[in-house]
């Protein structure tokens, strides 16, 4: 049945598998570094979605010293921004976006603004004005840090905010930063967020009397 969000004042939205399917590209990247690694590349793909790439190195080589994470997180990135083959939007993303072009919002991505820029405009998307990107903050989702920096961005309560987001460590650091979470496609789904969507068709935003927003999500 229809969902109503009330008391809503800004939105925050992720990129990969929220406005953008990047999945191709990111199993063809990762596949390569796990093989290079010797790692499955199935039990990478459980955990890559929503942090930086330095970020799931350290989770899945604990013992490997970060500087060499990072080293690596550079090399993926350029691989990553070079590689838009099958990038595309997801499906409703566009007229969302365009809904909410005066209305409060910012896109809070783990990814840098290169690999951002590559993506969106692969998809066909505008990139919001506001935006948080990888360097923008030190620590990656599931930290909270990069949707407080949006909130804080807006001049909008943390509480206030509604985030869109397809991954665990992206719902995680919504939660953290005491925000409401839409989940968005099929990773969100067993994440139990406030609301779910498939994709961003059924979405629709009200811009109330008092300047509030009403996030209409039909099932």
């Amino acid at each position: 049945m229809p969902v109503k969000l009330d008391a809503v004042k800004a939105l925050l939205l992720d990129m990969d598998g929220t406005l953008v399917n990047s999945d191709a590209s990111v199993e063809r990247c990762w596949t390569r570094w796990a093989r290079a690694h010797a790692l499955d590349p199935r039990e990478i793909m459980k955990v890559v979605h929503g942090r930086q790439g330095y970020a799931t190195m350290a989770v899945l080589l604990p013992d490997r010293p970060m500087e060499q994470n990072l080293a690596d997180n550079r090399a993926m990135l350029a691989e990553e921004i070079a590689d838009t083959e099958g990038v595309v939007p997801i499906p409703g993303a566009p007229e969302f976006l365009a809904s909410l072009a005066t209305l409060p919002h910012a896109l809070v991505t783990s990814a840098n603004v290169p690999l951002a820029e590559a993506r969106m405009s692969a998809a066909g998307l505008p990139m919001p004005k506001i935006r948080v990107t990888a360097e923008d903050v030190g620590a990656s989702k599931p930290d909270p840090e990069g949707f407080l920096l949006g909130a804080a961005t807006l001049g909008v309560p943390a509480r206030d905010c509604v985030v869109f987001e397809d991954s665990e460590a992206g719902i995680a650091a919504a939660r953290a930063a005491g925000m409401r979470v839409v989940g968005v496609g099929p990773r969100a789904a067993a994440m139990a967020p406030d609301a779910h969507v498939e994709d961003l068709k059924g979405l629709r935003v009200e811009l109330l009397p008092d300047g509030e927003l009403a996030l209409h999500i039909s099932a």
